[in-house]
């Protein structure tokens, strides 16, 4: 249902300026840096062009924000601030443009969440190029720096399957002069800081968290600690370089203290990428989703309806970080697998921000974050965290220095059902069983998960509780880094004794996915079995799509895995993948004669009535 948006009690000057008009109301004849944003701007901390602005905003500088610029006309928007005081800075998008813009089959979307109406069209293809070039080719000597999902994800050589080619980082086809990956608030203050006090954009090649383009010479600079990775030429000619380098990108990308600075010789320059930064402490995390946002989209957008935010008004935000590594996941290359968890204080305060919105009917849709049940944890020698380079703390089992309390989580969830004005909190975010089924031989921090466990079935499920065991195969779960689906059974009957006990009527929805790598069209089928077994009809299935830097991606790309160097079978032409899909629809008639051909050719006809009848 859409809500209309109350305006009244706040003044146009409240959220960052999209014009010139807005800009002089500040008071302001020109401004430091200008955002372009590839979605609409929405002034709330889970939008990242927000989230910038309102960090250099606090930090003194004027930013001005120019949402979805028209790319194809006079190029009026990219015009309208001139030339800033410090430097261009491109926000393609929360969401990566070709999954925005392309499903799993390459077929165009027909909608965009991110944009007013949900109006498809609004942004062009790899908006960081696009936006860059024309920036390039107005202001010669600006300097622009990308930033995001889009820009993170292709900081070094990677695969397009949009375009199914190998890629250089994006910084050879973007005109910019650095990028800023990961999580950006540090980053671009350190940027601004650096040219305002007179540094040239070009000398500032040192900057944690940033990747910069360099003559080939710089090569003969490398130090004893940094990692040469294979040239992109080199990837192009021997696929399985490539995957050999995606093994040290994501353990550095994992590393506690940063890691090491990766370097790889394209055409004749080199991509140099410095290391992350640690984790953000709680401060730094709290000061970021303290900032004064507004919460709601800008006023341009009154009476139009903005898909994801909508998904998102009423929700708060715990923690930043993955501790799961799954292997088609890009969380932790962007946020990495160290949690950075908000304080109580910071969270209460967001959650009375949002009970006191005039649209709030007592009801917080979602208390979570990259996993909803991950908040406060962490290893507790952080000396083994920091020799540590496992791409996950769960995987193959979970690390015994893992400290998986459920108890700061569990007070979180009692102060915010106690601020005046909520009714219920839910968690929309995917629960990781595994955690909350975890035998830690620590008596209290197992009877907190089992207090989790039972306090999420009964108090916070809003009818339906979405999990993610994403195959039933223990083959297939170990190339996904999941654990066995046995623990979804586990989690299964813990869910309906709870249901029982309470009088409720809740479903568990699990989520899957098909040709993944290492699944093979007989694993489809053993899926289809087992959850008709437990009377599933799925509806929260995929296809996998490959995104850059990830390691299924990788494994689709090269046929071997980065780990083990191990050859993996992935289904890729459109009948394979339309052969394994159609198992998640085995109720459906018009799969039914397909099925059964399918499992005669499989050689297990003894398959066919188990799944389809006679």
């Amino acid at each position: 249902m859409e809500v209309k948006i109350d305006y009244s009690r706040l003044r146009p000057t409240d959220w960052l300026p999209t014009s010139v008009k807005e800009m002089k109301a500040l008071g302001w004849d020109s401004v430091d840096v200008v955002i372009f944003s590839g979605d609409a701007y929405v002034d709330h901390p889970s939008f990242g062009a927000a989230v910038i602005g309102r960090t250099l905003q606090a930090a003194g500088y004027r930013v001005a924000i120019v949402p979805q610029p028209n790319w194809q006309d006079d190029l009026r928007d990219f015009k309208k601030f001139g030339r800033p005081r410090l430097f261009f800075g491109i926000s393609p998008g929360a969401m990566d443009s070709m999954v925005n813009h392309y499903t799993a089959n390459r077929r165009r979307r027909s909608d965009d969440a991110y944009t007013p109406d949900g109006r498809h069209g609004m942004r062009p293809d790899y908006p960081t190029i696009v936006y860059s070039k024309i920036l390039r080719e107005l202001y010669p000597d600006a300097p622009i720096i990308a930033g995001g999902i889009e820009a993170s994800l292709r900081r070094l050589s990677h695969y397009d399957y949009w375009q199914d080619r190998l890629r250089p980082s994006i910084i050879a086809d973007a005109p910019v002069d650095m990028i800023s990956y990961g999580m950006g608030e540090k980053t671009v203050l350190d940027i601004a800081r650096r040219l305002d006090a007179g540094e040239k954009i070009a000398d500032m090649t040192d900057l944690r968290q940033t990747v910069v383009m360099l003559p080939i010479s710089e090569l003969k600079k490398v130090g004893e600690d940094d990692i040469v990775l294979h040239s992109f030429e080199s990837c192009l000619r021997e696929r399985r370089k490539q995957s050999e380098n995606f093994k040290h990108i994501e353990q550095q990308s994992n590393a506690m203290d940063g890691g090491a600075v990766l370097w790889q010789a394209t055409g004749d320059k080199v991509v140099k990428v410095n290391p992350m930064y640690p984790a953000m402490t709680q401060g730094e995390i709290d000061s970021s989703f303290d900032l004064p946002y507004t919460r709601l989209p800008h006023p341009r957008y009154k009476n139009k309806r903005i898909p994801a935010y909508e998904m998102i008004r009423h929700s708060v935000n715990l923690h930043r970080g993955c501790i799961g590594g799954c292997a088609y996941c890009t969380i932790s290359a962007h946020q990495g697998k160290f949690i950075a968890s908000r304080s109580e204080k910071s969270i209460l305060r967001e959650v009375e921000q949002v009970a006191a919105m005039p649209d709030f009917k007592g009801y917080i849709s979602d208390l979570g974050g990259p996993s909803a049940n991950m908040y406060a944890m962490g290893g507790r020698d952080k000396t083994l965290c920091a020799k540590c380079r496992r791409p996950s703390c769960l995987h193959p089992s979970p690390c015994a220095n893992l400290n998986s309390d459920h108890r700061p989580l569990l007070e979180i969830y009692h102060k915010t059902d106690a601020v005046k004005g909520v009714k219920k909190s839910f968690i929309g975010s995917g629960v990781r069983y595994d955690l909350t089924l975890r035998q830690t031989g620590d008596a209290k921090i197992d009877a907190a998960a089992r207090q989790y466990n039972e306090e999420l079935i009964r108090d916070h499920v809003s009818g339906r509780l979405k999990v993610a065991p994403e195959h039933t195969s223990d083959a297939v779960l170990a190339v996904m880094r999941k654990p066995s689906f046995k623990l979804f059974h586990e989690f299964k009957d813990v869910f309906d004794r709870v249901n029982r006990r309470y009088g409720l009527r809740q479903q568990l929805i699990p989520s899957f996915i098909s040709s993944h790598p290492g699944c093979h069209e007989l694993d489809m089928a053993m899926l289809a079995v087992e959850t008709k077994a437990l009377d599933f009809h799925l509806e929260q299935v995929q296809d996998f799509t490959p995104t850059p830097m990830t390691v299924a991606t990788e494994i689709y790309y090269s046929g071997y895995h980065p780990y083990t160097g191990e050859r993996i079978f992935t289904a890729k032409s459109p009948e394979e993948k339309l052969a394994q899909r159609r198992y998640f629809f085995w109720y459906d008639r018009t799969y039914r004669n397909d099925i059964s051909r399918s499992l005669r050719k499989l050689h297990r006809p003894d398959l066919i009535a188990r799944l389809v009848g006679k």
